[in-house]
């Protein structure tokens, strides 16, 4: 039977792509340990639709 761990699966979505107008969402899945970072992740990730790199956070 497999551990139950404290990775879980979380969703981080471009903060800068609400605002530009542009259809569609730059969103990336990842996983996290919820007992080393307990508060939201914010990462750094490239944007296809803008073509560079933006922030993203978790939503979920």
């Amino acid at each position: 039977m497999a551990k139950k761990g404290n990775r879980v699966q979380v969703i981080l979505e471009c903060t800068e792509h609400k605002d530009s107008g542009h259809p569609g969402t730059s969103r990336y899945i990842t996983t996290k340990n919820k007992k080393n970072t307990p508060d939201r992740l914010e990462v750094n990730k490239f944007n296809p639709i803008l073509k560079r790199m933006t922030l993203h956070k978790e939503i979920k």
